[in-house]
């Protein structure tokens, strides 16, 4: 099979459409043929590696060749204790490692039958941003209806989502983004959209109950500021600065006042991506891909997420050798 591969830590530079064994699935797990996958910062940080990882001899060399999370694609085969598929099944998920590749083995907790008025396409663009805003939203950030909930960074992966599934809740939402994207916030639903380059909402002195920092560029006190009496700051991604600030300030400035600042991250799930199957089979939520790329163009993909101007999802799709 084809898969894009990398034989040491680095830029897209060091991707490689390559020939490679294809995987036999272990009893727990399905071999499925993906027809698309999505690219995510997360495979960004997975691609590069952690500075530190870089600077120790003899962890230079990663351990996953094959880099991807998010797929979509047909069960081709069973491992002898997977029970809840069989082949042909329409699935999506996410696996750690592996998905850009025409097939990949994944355990079957992490996989849930493709929404039927979805595409391939459409559904590999959901497992890691969507449950990403699903358990930001209300795992963390104890979402109800009728709040008023903000969503910085709305125009990204995770931040489309978020507008959607706030929105699905009852929620009054605003979402912040630039300027070339203030039409697509309120295509997908934003009650309110600010344009960050004409307007801090930091500053306004609007107050909110609910903030999801998608793309947290605002330093951890800023958003603090910005919320109700006992609002919530939920950070699920942006710049090191603002990460670091909520890792390691989050339960500190929780235990000050009645306002709440978190940091998460999403772990991948079963029961959430039948929630999200669900949303999505009822038009309450709809994926924003910006744009398509071939799997042999993967480290072109990763390049265009590296600029940061993605609107929505980028995703890859594989066209297998007997034309499927």
């Amino acid at each position: 099979m084809k898969a894009i591969v990398r034989a040491e830590y680095g830029p897209p530079d060091v991707l490689q459409y390559m020939e490679v064994a294809k995987p036999a699935p272990a009893d727990d797990e399905v071999l499925i043929r993906i027809y698309a996958a999505a690219v995510n910062p997360l495979d960004r940080f997975v691609l590069r590696g952690a500075p530190l990882i870089r600077l120790i001899p003899g962890l230079r060399t990663p351990k996953h060749k094959i880099i991807g999370a998010d797929i979509a694609g047909r069960v081709e085969a069973v491992g002898r204790s997977a029970k809840q598929f069989k082949a042909g099944d329409a699935v999506f998920g996410a696996k750690g490692v592996g998905g850009f590749a025409e097939y990949v083995c994944a355990v079957e907790g992490k996989l849930s039958r493709k929404p039927a008025n979805m595409s391939f396409e459409d559904a590999a663009a959901v497992p890691v941003a969507a449950i990403t805003a699903l358990q930001g939203l209300r795992d963390e950030g104890r979402i109800q209806q009728g709040q008023k909930v903000l969503v910085d960074g709305a125009s990204g992966g995770v931040g489309t989502f978020a507008v959607q599934i706030a929105k699905s809740f009852g929620a009054e939402v605003t979402a912040v983004c630039s300027t070339r994207n203030v039409a697509t916030a309120r295509s997908i639903g934003a009650d309110h959209v600010i344009d960050y380059t004409r307007e801090d909402f930091t500053r306004s002195g609007k107050r909110y109950d609910l903030i999801l920092g998608a793309n947290a560029h605002h330093s951890i006190f800023d958003y603090r500021r910005a919320l109700s009496p006992h609002g919530v700051y939920v950070c699920a991604g942006g710049g090191l600065i603002q990460i670091f600030q909520a890792m390691f300030l989050a339960k500190l400035l929780s235990r000050i006042g009645r306002k709440k600042v978190r940091f998460f991250i999403a772990k991948i799930n079963q029961k959430d991506l039948v929630v999200l199957k669900d949303l999505l089979e009822a038009g309450k939520v709809v994926p924003v891909i910006d744009r398509r790329y071939p799997l042999s163009k993967a480290a072109d993909a990763i390049r265009y997420l590296e600029e940061g101007h993605a609107q929505g999802k980028i995703v890859l799709t594989v066209e297998h050798r007997d034309g499927t």
